[in-house]
């Protein structure tokens, strides 16, 4: 038997040895903490990315319906050919004359109401819907060059004028309320003129597809747009 004295003792372990470990291992620690934060943030930033695109993807549909619920409440615009021979004698009520053209200065006393032709001033009316009365020199000068001038009483309703607006196209046309007409509605072209009552009548599409840009005009074709914008433009 060895004697105690003489067994082989166990080295002690340098205490150096036992405090890297517990740096090591403090350090360890403290990388997956730092490694789980990390990894929380990221998912935190992807959630949050997430929330915004599905809320941006949200909006964008929402706008897109909002749109698309817009465009299919506006009215219709209608479609004529447009060149039409201006003589109107199929279309019951239309009334021609015999109005001159020239440019003039200052306000004209118009044998008809509204005016159908005659003298005018220089400059031309823009084609458009206005809300308000236009001066009759200037909007002669469009029925010129082949626009019609579809003209409304002011206390015409919003649904009749919102059905008359369906049967217009989207050139060479003025639309403008007027406080003295014979009729509730009243469609005037060059040297050609018609009274209707409500905007159901048929004879307003007639009256489109044969005055509407009419090549019986002085000035067929020459622009209705490019000079004076009324009060009132939409």
């Amino acid at each position: 038997m060895t004697p105690a004295a003489d067994r082989p003792k166990s080295a002690p372990v340098p205490p150096a040895v036992k405090q890297q470990s517990a740096k090591q291992e403090r350090e360890a620690q403290r990388q997956a903490k730092v490694a789980a934060f990390k990894q929380a943030q990221k998912r935190k930033n992807r959630n949050r990315r997430i929330g915004i695109w599905a809320g941006v993807v949200g909006g964008v549909a929402v706008v897109a319906v909002l749109i698309t619920s817009v465009v299919l409440t506006l009215p219709k615009n209608a479609s004529y050919p447009g060149g039409g021979t201006g003589t109107g004698q199929d279309i019951a009520g239309v009334e021609l004359f015999q109005n001159t053209s020239e440019h003039v200065e200052g306000t004209v006393d118009y044998p008809q109401n509204p005016p159908a032709g005659g003298p005018h001033n220089q400059y031309w009316l823009n084609c458009g819907v206005y809300t308000e009365e236009q001066t009759n020199e200037n909007a002669v000068h469009s029925l010129e060059h082949g626009a019609i001038w579809v003209t409304y009483d002011p206390s015409l309703s919003d649904a009749e004028l919102t059905k008359l607006k369906e049967l217009l196209p989207t050139t060479y046309v003025v639309l403008s309320p007027k406080s003295d007409l014979p009729s509730p509605i009243v469609l005037s072209g060059w040297n050609s003129q018609l009274q209707v009552n409500n905007a159901s009548d048929g004879r307003i599409a007639d009256f489109f597809e044969e005055f509407w840009k009419s090549n019986n005009v002085p000035e067929p074709g020459a622009a209705c747009t490019g000079a004076i914008d009324g009060p009132g433009k939409v």
